[in-house]
């Protein structure tokens, strides 16, 4: 990207008081939260741009601030992580507070009205915006994105620097060099009328681009994943990965993963699945209210790194409920049956399980230079998509002896091919009372033979 990813828009203080309710208070039907924990993070286009930041993009925030305690605190904490171009905000800074019942929302505070002041930008508004690899206005209707001078900065960039707009009810329209306008799927009905569903949200979508004069219209869609018109050709849907936690912000995330992946030169359809993943690993990871646990966290990453990391809590989930952990390992390079009967015979021994996959280099020296047929993230992904898989993990040593000792799986699952020589890892499983088992394999099926007939 040729200069940083700059988020335009309105940015507020988000609060979540944390805390527990076993009983109803006595003067009225409401719950008593008790032991509450204060967490706070950016909201808006704070937000937008911190998750930004967490994917390695270099971010400019352009944003109105006041300087209040509220203020002050959303500097503190996007100070480590974005550069901030202020505009002066007229009145007290947006504060969102939600009160929470372990994981349920059970009120919510809003305090602030302030507004972008209208006038000239600075200069080191106008330097951000004209030296952008690629511009994100998230606008949250309080006025940043409707100042008229930021909106001539925004008609003037050139072409080859993608815009993407994330619009609100309250805000104004985008202006026309727009790449592609991200609203959800509530704020598309709200914009042109009644009609739920994938069908309706395309209509919706191509509705909102001949309005709008604007090149695309991606509609997100929750745990559907998001809907992406452009021209006249059919929708592309981008599926979201199943994932639970607090969705708060994870439109945000797609907004802002998305327009980076257009500015390093990402197709729309592949900016939009990007953001899709991102979105999704970002509820997995506890969403807002594990974003604002991990700023508490000094030094911790503002976004884990992704699944891979999910094989570990997997398997410490499963422990911590008394259950058994399996695991099985090999390099998985075209999924067949036999793969998969083994796969299947393994998750029946316990509660939970995790495949090792070898890496790529680790399969190009144990099985030659033409090998893998099929990179390890596309390996992954098709070992994620059966059933009977909870996790995956890749290594990249010849055995996967030092990433079991991190594992400590309770059984240890290889096909009956090894029957007939020691594992290298067996004594590494069995330092911990693990059993390391044999399975059966489908007779004549490996990805040699595959490959063999192939060719």
């Amino acid at each position: 990207m040729n200069g940083p990813l700059v988020v335009v828009g309105d940015t507020l203080l988000d609060v979540d008081l944390v805390g527990q309710s076993a009983r109803l208070s006595p003067d009225a039907p409401v719950p008593v939260i008790e032991h509450a924990a204060e967490r706070s993070r950016p909201g808006g286009a704070g937000l937008a741009a911190l998750l930004a930041a967490a994917e390695g993009a270099e971010v400019v925030l352009v944003t109105a601030l006041s300087d209040d305690e509220a203020g002050r605190r959303l500097r503190a904490l996007l100070r480590p992580h974005v550069n901030v171009a202020a505009l002066r905000l007229d009145g007290p800074t947006p504060v969102k507070t939600r009160i929470r019942s372990g994981d349920h929302a059970v009120a919510r505070l809003d305090a602030g009205e302030g507004r972008a002041t209208a006038g000239p930008v600075s200069p080191a508004v106008a330097a951000a915006l004209s030296g952008a690899g690629a511009v994100l206005v998230s606008d949250y209707g309080r006025g940043v994105a409707s100042q008229p001078a930021v909106r001539a900065l925004l008609e003037r960039l050139p072409d080859r620097v993608p815009i993407v707009w994330d619009p609100h009810p309250r805000g104004g329209p985008p202006v026309r060099n727009t790449l592609l306008a991200t609203p959800n799927e509530d704020e598309a009905r709200r914009l042109t009328g009644a009609g739920d569903g994938v069908a309706a949200s395309a209509r919706h979508a191509r509705e909102l681009a001949a309005r709008w004069d604007v090149s695309a219209v991606a509609v997100t869609l929750g745990p559907r994943g998001a809907l992406l018109c452009q021209g006249e050709g059919p929708p592309f849907l981008a599926p979201a990965e199943p994932a639970s936690g607090d969705p708060c912000g994870a439109g945000d995330g797609f907004a802002a993963a998305t327009a980076w992946a257009l500015g390093t030169g990402g197709a729309l359809t592949e900016a939009v699945t990007r953001g899709v993943r991102t979105a999704s690993r970002y509820v997995a990871a506890g969403g807002a209210v594990g974003l604002s646990e991990r700023l508490a966290e000094t030094g911790a990453p503002i976004v884990p790194a992704g699944r891979e990391d999910d094989a570990f809590e997997v398997a410490e989930r499963t422990r911590r409920a008394g259950g058994t952990v399996v695991a099985t390992g090999g390099c998985f390079d075209l999924l067949h049956a036999g793969h998969v009967s083994l796969l299947q015979q393994a998750r029946r021994l316990g509660d939970c399980l995790v495949v090792c996959v070898n890496s790529d280099a680790s399969v190009r020296r144990a099985k030659g230079p033409g090998r893998p047929v099929t990179t390890a993230a596309d390996r992954t992904r098709v070992l994620r998509a059966l059933s009977d898989v909870d996790a995956t993990v890749v290594f990249d040593d010849d055995t996967p002896t030092a990433l079991l000792e991190r594992l400590r799986p309770d059984v240890w699952v290889k096909g009956a091919d090894y029957a007939d020589r020691e594992l290298p890892e067996a004594a590494t499983v069995r330092a911990w009372d693990g059993a390391v088992v044999l399975l059966p394999l489908l007779e004549g099926r490996s990805t040699t033979r595959i490959l063999a007939a192939a060719r």
